[in-house]
Protein backbone atom coordinates (compact mmCIF):
# COMPACT_ATOMS: atom_id res chain seq x y z
CA UNK A 1 0.00 0.00 0.00
CA UNK A 2 1.55 3.42 -0.64
CA UNK A 3 1.75 5.79 1.42
CA UNK A 4 -0.13 9.17 0.94
CA UNK A 5 -0.01 12.96 2.35
CA UNK A 6 -3.49 14.26 2.89
CA UNK A 7 -4.92 18.09 3.24
CA UNK A 8 -7.43 18.02 5.19
CA UNK A 9 -9.58 20.58 4.77
CA UNK A 10 -10.44 22.78 7.55
CA UNK A 11 -13.96 24.13 6.36
CA UNK A 12 -15.15 21.00 7.19
CA UNK A 13 -12.29 18.46 7.79
CA UNK A 14 -13.04 16.42 4.34
CA UNK A 15 -10.00 15.64 2.24
CA UNK A 16 -9.28 17.92 0.21
CA UNK A 17 -6.25 16.44 -1.78
CA UNK A 18 -4.32 13.39 -1.24
CA UNK A 19 -1.26 12.58 -3.21
CA UNK A 20 1.06 9.27 -3.02
CA UNK A 21 4.42 9.95 -1.15
CA UNK A 22 7.63 9.22 -3.11
CA UNK A 23 9.98 6.65 -1.54
CA UNK A 24 13.66 6.88 -0.75
CA UNK A 25 14.92 5.51 -3.82
CA UNK A 26 12.24 7.75 -5.93
CA UNK A 27 13.10 10.76 -4.22
CA UNK A 28 17.05 10.37 -4.73
CA UNK A 29 16.19 9.87 -8.73
CA UNK A 30 14.74 13.20 -8.40
CA UNK A 31 17.24 15.19 -6.27
CA UNK A 32 19.83 13.15 -9.32
CA UNK A 33 18.03 14.69 -12.18
CA UNK A 34 18.07 18.21 -10.41
CA UNK A 35 22.05 17.74 -10.64
CA UNK A 36 22.25 16.31 -13.94
CA UNK A 37 20.06 19.32 -15.18
CA UNK A 38 22.01 22.01 -13.19
CA UNK A 39 24.78 22.58 -15.33
CA UNK A 40 22.93 22.86 -18.39
CA UNK A 41 20.88 25.48 -16.01
CA UNK A 42 22.96 27.27 -14.90
CA UNK A 43 25.39 27.32 -18.14
CA UNK A 44 22.32 29.82 -19.95
CA UNK A 45 22.65 33.27 -20.19
CA UNK A 46 21.55 35.18 -17.09
CA UNK A 47 18.53 37.31 -19.06
CA UNK A 48 17.05 33.99 -20.80
CA UNK A 49 16.80 32.30 -16.92
CA UNK A 50 15.36 35.73 -15.78
CA UNK A 51 12.42 35.73 -18.75
CA UNK A 52 12.04 32.15 -17.93
CA UNK A 53 11.48 33.04 -14.23
CA UNK A 54 9.14 35.93 -15.13
CA UNK A 55 6.96 34.13 -17.45
CA UNK A 56 6.22 31.50 -15.07
CA UNK A 57 5.04 34.10 -12.52
CA UNK A 58 2.74 35.22 -15.22
CA UNK A 59 1.20 31.93 -15.73
CA UNK A 60 0.33 31.88 -12.55
CA UNK A 61 -1.29 35.21 -12.95
CA UNK A 62 -3.57 33.53 -15.01
CA UNK A 63 -5.26 31.80 -12.76
CA UNK A 64 -5.55 34.02 -8.80
CA UNK A 65 -9.39 33.24 -8.93
CA UNK A 66 -8.51 29.64 -8.44
CA UNK A 67 -5.80 30.29 -6.41
CA UNK A 68 -8.05 32.11 -3.94
CA UNK A 69 -10.36 29.15 -3.86
CA UNK A 70 -7.61 26.42 -3.28
CA UNK A 71 -6.00 29.07 -0.51
CA UNK A 72 -9.46 28.39 1.31
CA UNK A 73 -10.39 25.14 1.10
CA UNK A 74 -6.88 23.90 2.18
CA UNK A 75 -6.07 26.78 5.06
CA UNK A 76 -9.07 28.51 5.50
CA UNK A 77 -8.00 32.03 4.20
CA UNK A 78 -11.43 33.83 3.30
CA UNK A 79 -11.46 34.55 -0.44
CA UNK A 80 -12.34 37.83 -0.11
CA UNK A 81 -8.60 39.19 -0.02
CA UNK A 82 -7.86 37.25 -3.45
CA UNK A 83 -4.84 34.85 -2.64
CA UNK A 84 -1.24 35.77 -2.50
CA UNK A 85 -0.55 36.86 -6.43
CA UNK A 86 0.07 40.78 -5.66
CA UNK A 87 2.80 39.90 -2.96
CA UNK A 88 4.37 36.60 -5.02
CA UNK A 89 4.62 38.99 -8.04
CA UNK A 90 6.07 41.43 -6.54
CA UNK A 91 8.81 39.50 -4.86
CA UNK A 92 9.92 37.52 -8.39
CA UNK A 93 9.99 40.96 -10.07
CA UNK A 94 12.08 42.65 -7.81
CA UNK A 95 14.25 39.81 -7.53
CA UNK A 96 14.40 39.60 -11.47
CA UNK A 97 14.83 43.64 -11.48
CA UNK A 98 18.54 43.20 -9.23
CA UNK A 99 19.61 39.98 -10.37
CA UNK A 100 22.19 41.05 -12.96
CA UNK A 101 23.57 43.88 -10.54
CA UNK A 102 23.37 41.62 -7.26
CA UNK A 103 25.06 38.68 -9.24
CA UNK A 104 27.53 40.78 -11.16
CA UNK A 105 31.21 40.15 -10.52
CA UNK A 106 33.09 42.36 -7.73
CA UNK A 107 36.07 42.86 -9.54
CA UNK A 108 38.93 44.18 -7.60
CA UNK A 109 41.71 44.88 -10.23
CA UNK A 110 41.80 44.77 -14.17
CA UNK A 111 44.89 45.53 -15.09
CA UNK A 112 48.07 45.12 -17.57
CA UNK A 113 49.22 42.90 -14.91
CA UNK A 114 46.45 41.31 -13.49
CA UNK A 115 42.55 40.42 -12.92
CA UNK A 116 41.17 39.79 -9.55
CA UNK A 117 37.68 39.40 -8.86
CA UNK A 118 35.08 37.55 -7.22
CA UNK A 119 32.26 36.02 -9.06
CA UNK A 120 29.12 34.42 -7.54
CA UNK A 121 28.44 30.57 -8.36
CA UNK A 122 24.83 28.64 -7.48
CA UNK A 123 25.12 26.29 -4.88
CA UNK A 124 23.61 23.75 -7.67
CA UNK A 125 20.63 21.89 -6.26
CA UNK A 126 18.27 23.90 -3.75
CA UNK A 127 15.74 21.99 -1.67
CA UNK A 128 12.99 24.52 -0.67
CA UNK A 129 11.10 23.19 2.55
CA UNK A 130 7.88 25.42 2.38
CA UNK A 131 4.73 26.50 5.27
CA UNK A 132 1.44 26.73 4.20
CA UNK A 133 0.43 29.99 6.08
CA UNK A 134 1.64 32.20 3.24
CA UNK A 135 2.36 29.29 0.60
CA UNK A 136 3.00 31.14 -3.11
CA UNK A 137 5.02 33.81 -1.03
CA UNK A 138 7.06 32.21 1.40
CA UNK A 139 7.98 29.71 -1.43
CA UNK A 140 8.41 32.39 -4.50
CA UNK A 141 10.90 33.69 -1.97
CA UNK A 142 13.52 31.02 -2.36
CA UNK A 143 12.38 29.92 -6.08
CA UNK A 144 12.40 32.16 -7.57
CA UNK A 145 16.51 33.90 -6.90
CA UNK A 146 17.06 30.26 -6.77
CA UNK A 147 16.05 29.66 -10.41
CA UNK A 148 17.37 32.93 -11.62
CA UNK A 149 21.21 32.69 -9.92
CA UNK A 150 21.63 29.04 -11.65
CA UNK A 151 20.40 26.41 -9.38
CA UNK A 152 17.92 23.86 -9.64
CA UNK A 153 15.21 23.38 -7.25
CA UNK A 154 13.08 20.61 -5.55
CA UNK A 155 10.71 21.84 -3.44
CA UNK A 156 8.45 20.31 -0.47
CA UNK A 157 5.33 22.17 0.47
CA UNK A 158 3.73 21.73 3.54
CA UNK A 159 0.80 18.88 3.88
CA UNK A 160 -1.75 21.21 4.62
CA UNK A 161 -1.46 23.04 0.78
CA UNK A 162 -0.15 20.51 -1.03
CA UNK A 163 -1.75 21.83 -4.63
CA UNK A 164 0.63 25.11 -4.20
CA UNK A 165 3.85 23.18 -5.51
CA UNK A 166 1.99 21.38 -7.98
CA UNK A 167 0.37 24.66 -9.20
CA UNK A 168 4.43 26.22 -9.21
CA UNK A 169 5.85 23.55 -11.04
CA UNK A 170 2.88 23.38 -13.60
CA UNK A 171 3.27 26.94 -14.21
CA UNK A 172 7.38 27.25 -14.48
CA UNK A 173 6.93 24.09 -16.90
CA UNK A 174 4.25 25.88 -19.06
CA UNK A 175 6.55 28.59 -19.24
CA UNK A 176 9.47 27.10 -20.27
CA UNK A 177 11.49 26.09 -17.25
CA UNK A 178 12.60 22.52 -17.74
CA UNK A 179 10.80 20.08 -15.86
CA UNK A 180 14.44 18.55 -14.16
CA UNK A 181 15.23 22.04 -13.28
CA UNK A 182 11.96 22.62 -10.71
CA UNK A 183 10.72 19.59 -9.50
CA UNK A 184 8.04 19.53 -7.22
CA UNK A 185 7.77 16.29 -4.67
CA UNK A 186 5.82 14.34 -2.06
CA UNK A 187 7.57 13.49 0.72
CA UNK A 188 7.94 12.21 4.40
CA UNK A 189 9.82 13.89 7.23
CA UNK A 190 11.79 10.78 7.22
CA UNK A 191 12.61 10.43 3.71
CA UNK A 192 13.26 14.38 3.58
CA UNK A 193 15.75 13.75 6.53
CA UNK A 194 17.64 10.94 4.68
CA UNK A 195 18.52 12.76 1.34
CA UNK A 196 19.91 15.79 3.41
CA UNK A 197 21.69 13.56 5.05
CA UNK A 198 23.04 11.70 1.81
CA UNK A 199 23.90 15.20 0.44
CA UNK A 200 21.16 15.00 -2.04
CA UNK A 201 21.05 18.87 -2.40
CA UNK A 202 24.11 21.62 -1.59
CA UNK A 203 21.37 23.94 0.18
CA UNK A 204 18.12 23.39 2.47
CA UNK A 205 16.03 26.34 2.79
CA UNK A 206 13.18 25.97 5.62
CA UNK A 207 10.82 27.31 6.72
CA UNK A 208 8.58 26.12 9.57
CA UNK A 209 8.50 25.44 13.32
CA UNK A 210 11.82 25.36 15.75
CA UNK A 211 11.35 21.75 15.82
CA UNK A 212 11.25 21.33 12.35
CA UNK A 213 14.33 23.59 11.73
CA UNK A 214 16.32 21.40 14.45
CA UNK A 215 15.39 18.21 12.43
CA UNK A 216 17.02 20.41 8.99
CA UNK A 217 20.04 20.78 11.31
CA UNK A 218 20.13 17.62 12.85
CA UNK A 219 19.96 15.88 9.36
CA UNK A 220 22.45 17.89 7.49
CA UNK A 221 25.16 17.34 10.51
CA UNK A 222 28.25 16.50 9.71
CA UNK A 223 27.75 16.91 5.37
CA UNK A 224 28.42 20.48 5.26
CA UNK A 225 25.23 21.46 3.87
CA UNK A 226 23.97 24.79 3.80
CA UNK A 227 20.58 25.03 5.86
CA UNK A 228 19.01 28.22 5.74
CA UNK A 229 16.39 28.76 8.71
CA UNK A 230 13.07 30.89 9.04
CA UNK A 231 11.04 29.26 12.07
CA UNK A 232 8.77 32.02 13.32
CA UNK A 233 8.57 34.50 16.44
CA UNK A 234 6.94 36.25 18.56
CA UNK A 235 6.87 39.33 17.09
CA UNK A 236 5.99 42.72 19.75
CA UNK A 237 4.28 46.01 18.89
CA UNK A 238 5.30 48.81 21.10
CA UNK A 239 2.87 52.16 21.41
CA UNK A 240 4.11 55.04 21.94
CA UNK A 241 3.10 58.20 23.79
CA UNK A 242 3.18 60.50 20.24
CA UNK A 243 1.60 57.46 18.61
CA UNK A 244 -1.49 57.84 16.16
CA UNK A 245 -3.86 55.71 18.15
CA UNK A 246 -6.26 54.89 15.83
CA UNK A 247 -3.40 53.91 12.66
CA UNK A 248 -1.86 51.96 15.71
CA UNK A 249 -5.02 50.08 16.31
CA UNK A 250 -5.60 49.45 12.88
CA UNK A 251 -2.72 48.51 11.99
CA UNK A 252 -1.18 46.10 15.15
CA UNK A 253 -4.80 44.32 15.40
CA UNK A 254 -4.82 43.58 11.41
CA UNK A 255 -0.87 42.42 11.93
CA UNK A 256 -2.35 40.46 14.69
CA UNK A 257 -5.19 38.94 13.46
CA UNK A 258 -5.21 38.85 9.44
CA UNK A 259 -4.99 35.07 8.03
CA UNK A 260 -6.19 33.62 11.49
CA UNK A 261 -2.70 34.94 13.04
CA UNK A 262 -0.73 32.50 11.47
CA UNK A 263 1.69 34.68 10.46
CA UNK A 264 5.29 34.13 11.32
CA UNK A 265 5.57 37.64 11.63
CA UNK A 266 2.06 38.43 13.36
CA UNK A 267 1.42 40.54 16.01
CA UNK A 268 1.55 38.68 19.24
CA UNK A 269 2.05 40.74 21.69
CA UNK A 270 1.52 45.04 22.18
CA UNK A 271 3.24 47.07 24.84
CA UNK A 272 1.40 50.59 25.34
CA UNK A 273 2.35 53.40 27.15
CA UNK A 274 0.63 54.09 30.29
CA UNK A 275 -1.17 57.25 28.77
CA UNK A 276 -2.57 56.45 25.49
CA UNK A 277 -3.30 52.51 26.85
CA UNK A 278 -6.89 52.71 27.58
CA UNK A 279 -7.80 54.75 24.79
CA UNK A 280 -6.03 51.80 22.63
CA UNK A 281 -7.19 49.02 24.24
CA UNK A 282 -11.14 50.63 23.52
CA UNK A 283 -10.44 51.05 19.69
CA UNK A 284 -8.35 47.38 19.32
CA UNK A 285 -11.79 45.91 21.45
CA UNK A 286 -13.81 47.97 18.89
CA UNK A 287 -12.13 46.81 15.52
CA UNK A 288 -11.99 42.65 16.67
CA UNK A 289 -15.88 42.79 17.44
CA UNK A 290 -16.58 43.98 14.10
CA UNK A 291 -15.28 40.46 12.55
CA UNK A 292 -16.92 38.16 10.94
CA UNK A 293 -16.28 34.29 11.84
CA UNK A 294 -17.06 31.94 9.12
CA UNK A 295 -16.94 30.03 6.27
CA UNK A 296 -13.77 30.98 4.38
CA UNK A 297 -15.95 30.70 1.11
CA UNK A 298 -18.51 32.84 1.88
CA UNK A 299 -17.48 36.93 0.31
CA UNK A 300 -18.86 38.31 3.72
CA UNK A 301 -16.24 36.33 6.43
CA UNK A 302 -13.54 38.34 6.94
CA UNK A 303 -11.86 35.62 9.60
CA UNK A 304 -11.73 32.03 8.70
CA UNK A 305 -11.16 28.94 10.52
CA UNK A 306 -7.20 27.85 11.68
CA UNK A 307 -5.84 25.43 9.32
CA UNK A 308 -5.58 22.73 11.70
CA UNK A 309 -7.94 21.52 14.52
CA UNK A 310 -4.16 20.93 16.38
CA UNK A 311 -3.15 24.65 15.99
CA UNK A 312 -6.35 25.66 17.21
CA UNK A 313 -6.20 23.46 20.57
CA UNK A 314 -2.66 25.00 21.17
CA UNK A 315 -4.44 28.58 21.15
CA UNK A 316 -7.47 27.18 23.32
CA UNK A 317 -5.11 25.92 25.60
CA UNK A 318 -2.64 28.81 25.91
CA UNK A 319 -6.09 31.71 26.58
CA UNK A 320 -7.56 28.92 28.73
CA UNK A 321 -4.33 28.72 31.08
CA UNK A 322 -3.87 32.37 30.97
CA UNK A 323 -7.42 33.34 31.97
CA UNK A 324 -6.69 31.23 34.42
CA UNK A 325 -4.00 32.36 35.91
CA UNK A 326 -5.83 36.26 35.95
CA UNK A 327 -5.78 37.65 32.49
CA UNK A 328 -9.06 39.62 31.22
CA UNK A 329 -10.46 38.87 28.05
CA UNK A 330 -12.17 41.58 26.46
CA UNK A 331 -13.94 39.57 23.43
CA UNK A 332 -17.19 37.77 24.03
CA UNK A 333 -17.36 33.88 22.06
CA UNK A 334 -18.41 34.98 18.61
CA UNK A 335 -21.80 32.60 17.78
CA UNK A 336 -19.70 30.67 15.15
CA UNK A 337 -17.16 29.55 17.42
CA UNK A 338 -17.90 25.55 17.41
CA UNK A 339 -14.79 25.23 20.29
CA UNK A 340 -13.03 23.52 17.77
CA UNK A 341 -11.27 24.94 14.46
CA UNK A 342 -13.27 27.76 14.01
CA UNK A 343 -12.10 30.32 17.51
CA UNK A 344 -13.37 33.65 18.47
CA UNK A 345 -10.28 36.49 18.19
CA UNK A 346 -9.46 37.37 21.65
CA UNK A 347 -7.51 40.01 23.30
CA UNK A 348 -6.14 39.60 26.49
CA UNK A 349 -5.18 42.35 29.22
CA UNK A 350 -3.32 41.51 32.89
CA UNK A 351 -0.66 39.53 31.17
CA UNK A 352 2.52 38.86 32.26
CA UNK A 353 5.59 37.06 30.49
CA UNK A 354 4.78 34.28 33.34
CA UNK A 355 1.92 33.21 30.52
CA UNK A 356 2.61 31.06 27.39
CA UNK A 357 0.43 32.98 25.75
CA UNK A 358 3.38 36.09 26.08
CA UNK A 359 6.33 33.64 25.63
CA UNK A 360 5.40 30.60 23.23
CA UNK A 361 4.46 31.09 19.42
CA UNK A 362 0.61 31.34 19.05
CA UNK A 363 0.20 31.28 15.54
CA UNK A 364 -3.30 32.19 15.81
CA UNK A 365 -5.80 35.21 16.52
CA UNK A 366 -4.91 36.13 19.97
CA UNK A 367 -2.90 38.88 21.25
CA UNK A 368 -1.76 40.09 24.93
CA UNK A 369 -2.02 43.51 25.26
CA UNK A 370 0.83 44.92 28.34
CA UNK A 371 0.43 48.42 29.87
CA UNK A 372 4.16 50.29 30.00
CA UNK A 373 5.52 53.28 31.89
CA UNK A 374 8.62 54.17 29.13
CA UNK A 375 10.63 53.28 26.47
CA UNK A 376 13.26 51.00 28.99
CA UNK A 377 10.21 48.91 30.25
CA UNK A 378 9.33 48.47 26.62
CA UNK A 379 12.60 47.68 25.05
CA UNK A 380 13.27 45.21 28.15
CA UNK A 381 9.60 43.21 27.26
CA UNK A 382 10.13 43.33 23.32
CA UNK A 383 13.69 41.70 24.29
CA UNK A 384 11.92 39.21 26.64
CA UNK A 385 11.36 36.00 23.91
CA UNK A 386 13.37 33.07 22.51
CA UNK A 387 11.95 34.87 19.01
CA UNK A 388 13.52 37.24 16.94
CA UNK A 389 11.78 38.22 13.61
CA UNK A 390 10.29 41.19 13.37
CA UNK A 391 9.17 44.36 15.87
CA UNK A 392 6.82 47.31 15.41
CA UNK A 393 7.59 50.69 16.73
CA UNK A 394 5.02 53.25 16.68
CA UNK A 395 5.76 56.94 17.37
CA UNK A 396 6.05 60.32 15.41
CA UNK A 397 9.73 60.53 16.60
CA UNK A 398 11.60 58.72 13.74
CA UNK A 399 15.15 59.44 15.51
CA UNK A 400 13.73 57.83 18.71
CA UNK A 401 12.61 54.90 16.76
CA UNK A 402 15.96 54.18 15.36
CA UNK A 403 17.50 54.69 18.41
CA UNK A 404 15.25 51.58 20.02
CA UNK A 405 15.63 49.86 17.07
CA UNK A 406 18.99 49.39 17.13
CA UNK A 407 18.32 48.05 20.97
CA UNK A 408 15.72 45.35 19.58
CA UNK A 409 16.80 41.62 19.45
CA UNK A 410 15.22 41.33 15.92
CA UNK A 411 15.24 40.85 12.57
CA UNK A 412 13.34 44.08 10.93
CA UNK A 413 12.33 46.99 12.96
CA UNK A 414 9.46 48.48 11.86
CA UNK A 415 8.05 51.81 12.70
CA UNK A 416 4.13 52.92 12.12
CA UNK A 417 3.62 49.53 10.02
CA UNK A 418 4.05 45.68 10.61
CA UNK A 419 2.28 44.45 7.45
CA UNK A 420 4.92 44.16 4.65
CA UNK A 421 7.52 42.42 3.81
CA UNK A 422 9.68 44.84 1.44
CA UNK A 423 11.73 42.95 -1.43
CA UNK A 424 14.64 45.08 -1.21
CA UNK A 425 15.43 44.43 2.23
CA UNK A 426 16.61 41.37 3.95
CA UNK A 427 14.33 38.95 5.62
CA UNK A 428 16.08 37.55 8.38
CA UNK A 429 16.27 36.54 11.82
CA UNK A 430 18.23 35.89 15.37
CA UNK A 431 17.72 33.50 18.12
CA UNK A 432 15.32 30.74 17.78
CA UNK A 433 13.83 32.49 15.03
CA UNK A 434 17.05 30.91 13.20
CA UNK A 435 19.33 32.31 10.68
CA UNK A 436 19.22 32.98 6.62
CA UNK A 437 18.65 35.90 4.27
CA UNK A 438 15.70 36.01 2.24
CA UNK A 439 15.27 38.24 -0.70
CA UNK A 440 17.15 41.38 -1.11
CA UNK A 441 20.53 41.27 -2.40
CA UNK A 442 21.38 39.40 0.16
CA UNK A 443 19.24 36.66 -0.85
CA UNK A 444 21.13 36.31 -3.80
CA UNK A 445 24.20 36.18 -1.94
CA UNK A 446 22.79 33.43 0.51
CA UNK A 447 21.65 31.27 -2.78
CA UNK A 448 25.34 31.66 -4.43
CA UNK A 449 29.11 31.03 -3.10
CA UNK A 450 31.93 33.76 -3.56
CA UNK A 451 34.61 31.94 -5.98
CA UNK A 452 37.76 34.51 -5.92
CA UNK A 453 40.05 34.63 -9.09
CA UNK A 454 43.75 35.67 -8.87
CA UNK A 455 45.20 35.78 -12.48
CA UNK A 456 48.32 37.46 -13.51
CA UNK A 457 48.47 38.22 -16.74
CA UNK A 458 51.45 37.04 -18.91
Amino acid sequence: MTDTVKCISPIDGSVYAERPLLGTKEAFEVAAQARRAQRDWAARPLQERIALVRAGVAEIGKTTDRMAVELAHQMGRPVRYGGEFGGFNERASYMADIAEEALAPIVIEDSDAFLRKIEREPHGVVFVVAPWNYPYMTAINTVAPALIAGNTVVLKHAAQTILVGERMAEAFHAAGVPKDVFQNVFLSHDTASTLIAGRAFDLVNFTGSVGGGQAMERAAAGTFTAVSTELGGKDPGYVRADADIQAAADTLIDGAMFNSGQCCCGIERIYVHESVYDDFLARCVEIVKGYKLGNPLDAATTIGPMANIRFAKEVRAQIAEALEDGAVAHIETFAEDDGGIYLTPQILTNVSHDMRVMRDESFGPVVGIMKVQDDEEAIALMNDSDFGLTCSIWTQDSDTADAIGKRLQTGTVFMNRCDYLDPALCWTGCKDTGRGAGLSVLGFHALTRPKSYHLKKA
